[in-house]
């Protein structure tokens, strides 16, 4: 035999061999999910379809956020709108007071638009191909990859924070994320099986959920333990490897509680851009180094007696940057009008407006009785 024959067939052998160990992963990973999967409220039930409009509103409602929080909303969100065509059909402000407090908004807008382009492109039938799913609006590569997989099982593999976590230690991948992310994605499709797609992804994910988690990882109950290089070594809560995170410089501005007898004056934020088309008191511009009578010099153009400063200052943080507002208050007379682009809501209504997070902590603080500070 020649050198390169006898090359070939070390190659063929190697290959042979990193193809079991991957069947094997597989199977030892789904008869761990088909024992031990999560009760979800949008998960199909065994031997169930799993319905692609539950599968695309709980992936849109997960990201960057917890189980947890997403649960109640997406139960609200299910029996008031059961179909993709019925939130199509819905207006975006109904959706926003019904997203209001689960966060980043722009997925709301999204969220909303996709509905719309379902019903309207494609007669309320979610496309069941990863480039279809693509082509609708606020679904990214994950998602599409997600929907196509676990709804339609297409032989793909999403890659969230659970998987990530599990696959870098499962290959003690050392590069850093989002270096890592093109090699954490292609060590990820060979833990799929040759059928279950949708539901090796999300044995992933339930592994990554319940027992390889970022701290004190039950390693002794995971099924791929055998084969956990990280797990060998011993370092496997180093993994996965990040980055240092670069933080954003506080900004600083003004908020202005103003009412009217029992009603409060509020304005819609621009639809484009942070907090986009929510609710919120006025305010000035959000800026690092902001003075605060550069800041006060922003109040809406009222005739007021005097601004009342509360004791404190309200925080909230954002993802690229924390924020404190120093918040302003002030009573107007009955029949006085809202400035432009504004308008007055009764306060007894505020719980069903669309207001983030941020501007309830300003009212709250604002309409609470501490103590205020003459302006």
């Amino acid at each position: 035999m020649t050198l390169a024959g006898a090359a070939v067939r070390r190659n063929k052998a190697a290959s042979g061999k990193s193809q079991d160990v991957s069947g094997h992963r597989s199977a030892l990973l789904l008869a761990w999910y088909d024992r031990h999967r999560r009760r979800l409220p949008w998960r199909a039930l065994p031997g169930e379809t799993s319905d692609p409009y539950r599968v695309w509103l709980s992936e849109i409602m997960l990201q960057q956020t917890t189980v947890k929080a997403v649960g109640p909303y997406f139960e609200k969100f299910t029996a008031r709108w059961p179909t993709v065509a019925a939130l199509g059909a819905s207006s975006l402000d109904d959706v926003l007071r019904m997203w209001a407090g689960l966060g980043y908004y722009s997925r709301a807008r999204n969220l909303h638009a996709c509905a719309a382009a379902v019903l309207r492109d494609h007669a309320g039938v979610f496309p069941d191909t990863e480039e279809g799913l693509r082509a609708l609006p606020g679904i990214g590569p994950y998602t599409a990859a997600a929907i196509a997989a676990i709804a339609f099982d297409r032989r793909t593999m999403p890659v969230d924070g659970n998987i990530e976590r599990v696959v870098s230690r499962l290959f003690a991948v050392e590069d850093a994320l989002p270096k890592a992310k093109p090699l954490i994605q292609d060590l990820a499709a060979t833990l799929l099986g040759p059928s279950r797609a949708g539901d090796s992804a999300q044995a992933l994910m339930d592994l990554g959920a319940t027992i390889c988690t970022p701290k004190k990882p039950a390693c002794g109950l995971c099924p791929l333990n055998d084969n956990c290089a990280a797990r060998e070594r011993g370092d496997q809560e180093t993994f996965p490897r990040k980055a240092p995170k670069k933080t954003g410089a506080l900004r600083r501005g003004a908020a202005f509680v103003v009412t009217r007898g029992d009603e409060l004056l509020v304005r819609t934020r621009p639809e484009k851009g942070l907090l986009g088309g929510m609710l919120e008191v006025p305010t000035s511009d959000w800026l690092a180094y902001q003075e605060d009578n550069a800041a006060r010099a922003q109040a809406p153009e009222l005739k007021v007696s005097r601004w009342h400063r509360k004791a404190g200052v309200v925080t909230h943080v954002f993802t690229h940057f924390p924020l404190e507002l120093v918040v302003y208050v002030t009573s107007v007379p009955a029949r006085t009008r809202a400035p432009q682009d504004m308008r007055w809501v009764p306060i007894a209504t505020l719980k069903d407006e669309a207001l983030p997070n941020v501007m309830r902590k300003v009212i709250a603080h604002g309409l609470s009785k501490n103590s205020s500070l003459p302006s």
